[in-house]
């Protein structure tokens, strides 16, 4: 018993020796990497950063050839770190959990890695550090293709701002059976309503109350056409644009889990359905009688209220 929890807090090079098997592995480290993140589910969470505390251990099989001193031969420390990087800068994340099984699968991508322990600790929510440590195996993770081809081709939707003025009125059904005869899949975007949101002196909490303001108009536009499905994470959006279900975003997680989140306020509804029409790689944004001059990295069409066969 002594000796199991010892290993329990041991550093994870010593779990990995602890539980080798018969067919000896070389191991690579990586020791006490902090990084100031922000991350975490509780509301205190938010809006701050604190360290993060990652140790590393990836096992991998011994060279059969001679490494002659190349690095092209080996499985580079930066491998490491870079899982840490990417899947930090990739989506703001609550869990700890989380984010060690995202590291734990990038790594064991590189051929040479055949298990990882993964533990990351936080050292600012309590007196001592808290954490989790996972062990993964390769072959329990799918593998990325080695070309970086992917399976299936994601098909760019096309996201579509309405204005309050088509939301209350009598040209809603028009639209959307515009809409639906389109050939790309469609994203709807909805501004805040008309009923002003309450106003709050904590610029944190009035920006969760503005984004929830939309998600309330959108789930106006969900009862005026059963068409109109309330999405608010990214595998629902993907889920919907494969099975060209006409989908209304949901704003509040996808913009307060971003690393690098809208700058615009929620007012700006055309800025912001600009920001979410990049992140979601779409081949046209459409203004529906909403006159706005806004920066995208797609095309961006005005239409107005009685333009629907035009779509």
């Amino acid at each position: 018993m002594t000796n199991d929890i010892h290993l329990a807090f041991a550093h994870p090079s010593e779990r990995s020796a602890a539980t080798a098997g018969t067919d000896p592995r070389d191991r690579i480290s990586l020791r006490d990497h902090t990084v100031e993140v922000e991350i975490g589910a509780f509301q205190a969470e938010r809006g701050t950063t604190q360290r993060v505390c990652f140790n590393i251990v990836v096992e991998v099989l011994p060279q059969n050839t001679p490494v002659e001193d190349d690095v092209d031969k080996i499985l580079s420390y930066d491998t490491l770190t870079e899982a840490v990087a990417y899947e930090l800068a990739a989506e703001r994340l609550n869990l700890l959990e989380t984010l060690a099984q995202r590291v734990a699968d990038r790594i064991l991508l590189a051929p040479q890695a055949m298990r990882v322990f993964v533990r990351i600790e936080k050292l600012d929510r309590g007196p001592g550090a808290l954490g989790v440590e996972i062990v993964r195996s390769r072959g329990q993770v799918p593998l990325a293709p080695v070309d970086g081809s992917v399976e299936e081709t994601q098909i760019a939707p096309r996201v579509v701002l309405l204005s309050n003025a088509l939301i209350t009125g009598t040209d809603l059904a028009g639209w959307l059976d515009a809409l639906e005869a389109a050939p790309a899949p469609v994203i709807l975007v909805v501004p805040m309503g008309s009923t002003a949101a309450p106003e709050v002196d904590h610029m944190m909490v009035q920006r969760r109350i503005d984004l929830l303001a939309i998600e309330q108009n959108a789930w106006l536009l969900a009862a005026r056409d059963n068409r109109c499905v309330v999405v608010g994470t990214r595998t629902e959006m993907d889920w919907a644009i494969k099975h060209d279900q006409i989908s209304v975003w949901a704003p509040s997680k996808m913009v307060l889990d971003a690393v690098d989140g809208p700058n615009a306020a929620p007012q700006d509804s055309a800025a912001l359905a600009a920001w979410f029409a990049a992140e979601m790689g779409a081949c046209e944004l459409l203004l529906v009688d909403t006159r706005a001059d806004v920066s995208a990295r797609i095309a961006v069409r005005h239409l107005p209220l009685e333009g629907a066969t035009a779509v």
